[in-house]
């Protein structure tokens, strides 16, 4: 998903969120993307795990 982003577009990037959301907001922002991320990851394996019981039978 972001094989094509370099450093200048990434500075880009942080640059934007920082005007948008401000210095007090970016780190309370971040622990949040990285929270849903890691919910999003558990689902995901907690589904493949269902898929791999029900196909082998278990």
């Amino acid at each position: 998903m972001f094989e094509n982003i370099g450093g200048s577009e990434l500075l880009v990037i942080l640059f934007v969120a920082f005007i948008f959301f401000g210095p007090k907001k970016l780190p309370e922002l971040g622990k949040s993307i990285g929270k849903g991320i890691r919910e999003f990851k558990s689902a995901i394996r907690g589904v493949q795990e269902d898929i791999e019981k029900v196909t082998k039978g278990e």
